[in-house]
């Protein structure tokens, strides 16, 4: 099948399916979706908010989708930086099957451009730097299943900018009943948004601030895109969501900051969405700034609390009290954690509290799962 032409819509241009792969392409290239073409033998892509237009050959801020020849390719299809089991919780997840192991992958390469970003060796990489390993949807299925694993997260770098790879890995996890998740920017535009996220169980969306100028100066990017897709997500979807927010010293971790960012998220997200604040360290091209004391994370954690967020967690600290579930009606400890280790389960079987009954909002199944913090690497080659 050739690809788009301007005769069609917009949206059967991003939509249209590409078939045929060209011989010459290297491994892990492959027609890419989402995107039309423009004048002069351009194109647009139509997968994030950046809508890169791109000539021939050129390839966009992510680096890993391209032109070629007047079509999308993404070059990282199958290709991985590394499969490893985690503890669900180091997603972070603390509500969706605690002490569960998850096998985890990212590629390379990421839409934005955070200067303070902790996995910067990936998110950075050129693709043919990192992706020594590889591994089809059915492999990294099998793998999971064969390690014990409940789900599947696409992680390390943001998945959005794989989604077809992602969304094909999450059909075959569908298909053996394993979950999937989706550790991300939530960067994304309207017309992959609806598509990509019902290919996903859970979501981890990292809202980095709250301010315009904090994502413009430091990740080159924009706040609204990203209040957009965590509206959207807990009105129209059935995803599980928690949000994280690295609270980076004299950036945005001020009261203030912190005060409208609880207000919206309760308004917006509800009383009971799991929010972590994370403690930043000297990272890429921001170490000039200390670490994130573990103090202000807990004046931020009260300040959540106050505002009335049910559930708040802090993260890269030590902090038992910090990263422990309590029940939203009565405060009654449900489950007890150590860094990634489970300690207390006083849920029911059921999901409800054992003192008031009520249900602790996230997915739960009747016992808690035993990984701990294990990392274990994993082969899913065949």
């Amino acid at each position: 099948m050739t690809a788009p032409t301007d005769s069609g819509s917009d949206d059967e241009a991003r939509q249209m399916p590409i078939e045929v792969v060209p011989a010459t392409w290297e491994p892990g290239a492959v027609p890419g979706r989402w995107w039309h073409p423009v004048e002069h033998g351009r194109i647009q892509c139509d997968l994030c908010p950046r809508f890169c237009t791109l000539s021939d050959g050129q390839r966009a801020f992510c680096y890993v989708r391209q032109n070629r020849g007047g079509q999308m390719v993404l070059t990282t299809y199958g290709r991985a930086s590394g499969y490893c089991v985690d503890p669900i919780e180091k997603k972070p997840l603390n509500h969706f099957l605690p002490g569960t192991p998850v096998l985890s992958f990212g590629t390379a390469g990421c839409n934005l451009g955070c200067r303070f970003c902790q996995n910067w060796d990936i998110s950075k990489a050129r693709d043919d730097d990192r992706l020594a390993a590889t591994g089809t949807p059915e492999a990294i299925v099998d793998a999971a299943i064969r390690t014990g694993s409940r789900s599947v997260a696409f992680t390390y770098n943001d998945p959005v900018i794989f989604a077809e790879y992602a969304l094909d890995v999450a059909a075959a996890c569908r298909a053996k009943g394993v979950r999937t998740v989706a550790v991300t920017a939530g960067y994304i535009g309207e017309s992959a948004r609806a598509e990509f996220f019902a290919g996903m169980d859970a979501a981890n969306v990292d809202l980095k601030a709250f301010t315009e100028h904090f994502y413009r100066k430091l990740c080159f990017a924009h706040l609204e895109p990203i209040l957009d897709t965590l509206a959207w997500l807990k009105a129209e979807t059935s995803v599980w969501l928690e949000v994280t927010t690295l609270l980076i010293p004299g950036e945005n971790d001020s009261e203030d900051e912190i005060e409208k960012l609880v207000t919206w998220f309760h308004q917006h997200l509800g009383p009971e969405t799991p929010l972590h604040l994370t403690a930043f360290h000297p990272d890429f091209k921001m170490t000039d700034r200390p670490a994130t004391p573990s103090s202000t994370l807990a004046r931020a954690r009260k300040q959540a609390l106050a505002g009335g967020l049910k559930h708040v967690y802090t993260g890269n600290v030590h902090d038992p009290s910090g990263q422990s579930t309590y029940c939203a009606g009565c405060g009654e400890l449900l489950i007890e954690r150590d860094w990634y280790r489970l300690g207390r389960w006083a849920l029911t079987p059921d999901g409800k509290c054992p003192r008031c009954a009520k249900t602790l909002a996230g997915h739960f199944e009747a016992r808690p799962g035993t990984w701990g913090a294990r990392r274990l690497p994993v082969s899913v080659e065949r």
